[in-house]
């Protein structure tokens, strides 16, 4: 079987752009003849159409993408495999993704949204995005590379560090951890609470935003924002030098720092909604917070870029979930047990990097690709190279 996958290529250290990345190793890895491109490079995708001939398509982003991952592919009698993740209401192309034999979604809460906006379901099938388990690793603390991460950013011996990643902070709940650290007080063994965010325009006012939360609650010496540029090389060491992952995301439809935070056998702590009910195991891998509010809207105003003239209004009844807020006093009891308790650490960071081998190694995710698209579309595919011997998980 020949596929072809579109995705932000050649590869960044984003999310999507790492899901395609990651999914072309592993079809590879498991004998399947792949390319990738770029999913906005009309030429080169024609160009890998005519002389390379994909048996499927699979394009990886969110409902919006459509142009360029389903109906460019179709216009040149190929069959498009979209990987989809939630980003808001799917306003236009209902009918485009319901007419096709198979839509892929990283996680089960993503589903339920599309079923939410209108897409049928039945040809819906959940493919969770897949993790390099051997870069991320458990690793000694006394590493070189794991020590001057550390000291780099400020984490002095005998301090536990507590590590958020995303986009922004707020998004991934920052500024609940932030209310939950709050309240600890000193019956806790000292730490230090570090957000990596990336550099981007659209995020500069929210990151202010948190820091000046910080201040308001007295926490500025022990709460930093990393802003720099860094590249997935750097990535492992990041999480592997934290003591613990607190990601108790806003909106989430996969959670891929948490998965790559159990990789490197660390405790997590999200939020009991959304996909980390796929990723993660309450009391387990990780511990999940309550949800304290959902906010909903009643309306929203749409233009261009969702298919309409400037200023559509679209009313949803019955009113429709928008994000989450995690129960602040959760995560602090949370915190407090996982900053106090090493051998608490220990055993959940264990049983995550089980998991994660198991079920989201990108191996046996393009696996599961394959397996689910040759069922979905009922044609034959060409044998897979005998399975991979998987890496133990390590303690």
């Amino acid at each position: 079987m020949k596929m072809l996958v579109l995705y932000e290529y050649p590869p960044l250290p984003g999310g999507l752009s790492t899901q395609g990345d990651l999914l072309c190793r592993g079809l590879r890895e498991v004998g399947i003849e792949v390319h990738a491109a770029h999913l906005e490079s009309a030429l080169e995708k024609e160009w890998y159409y005519r002389w390379f001939a994909p048996d499927v398509v699979i394009g990886i982003g969110y409902w919006g993408y459509t142009p360029n991952i389903i109906l460019h592919p179709q216009r040149y009698g190929l069959q498009p495999v979209p990987w989809l993740v939630a980003d808001g209401y799917i306003a236009n192309y209902r009918d485009v993704l319901n007419a096709l034999p198979m839509i892929l979604v990283t996680s089960q809460w993503v589903r339920q949204t599309y079923i939410r906006d209108g897409i049928r379901g039945d040809h819906i099938h959940v493919l969770p995005v897949g993790c390099d388990t051997d870069a991320f690793i458990p690793r000694d603390p006394a590493d070189p590379k794991i020590a001057v991460v550390r000291e780099a950013l400020g984490i002095a011996p005998g301090e536990r560090f507590i590590l958020t990643v995303g986009g922004d902070g707020a998004s991934k709940g920052a500024q609940e951890v932030m209310q939950a650290l709050a309240q600890l007080g000193d019956d806790v063994p000292p730490w230090k609470y570090v957000c990596k965010v990336w550099p981007q325009p659209r995020t500069e006012l929210q990151n202010r935003a948190d820091l000046q939360l910080a201040h308001k609650l007295g926490l500025e010496s022990r709460v930093t924002y990393v802003t720099d540029r860094v590249s997935r090389q750097y990535m492992p060491y990041l999480i592997g030098a934290c003591d613990i992952y607190a990601g108790p995301s806003r909106l989430e439809g996969f959670g891929m720092p948490h998965v790559e935070a159990g990789s490197c056998g660390k405790p997590v702590i999200a939020i009991d909604a959304m996909a980390f009910r796929d990723t993660l195991v309450h009391g387990e891998t990780a511990l999940l917070a309550g949800v304290a509010q959902e906010n909903v809207i009643t309306e929203t105003i749409l233009g261009e870029d969702a298919g309409y003239e400037t200023g559509h209004r679209v009313v949803f009844n019955p009113p429709r979930v928008a994000d989450y807020r995690a129960r602040v006093d959760d995560i602090a009891e949370y915190l407090r047990q996982l900053l106090s308790d090493s051998e608490l650490r220990q055993a959940m960071g264990y049983a995550a990097r089980r998991r994660a081998v198991t079920l989201f190694d990108y191996r046996v995710v393009a696996r599961q690709c394959v397996d689910t698209i040759r069922h979905g579309l009922q044609r034959p595919v060409a044998p897979m190279a005998a399975p991979m011997e998987m890496p133990a998980p390590a303690p």
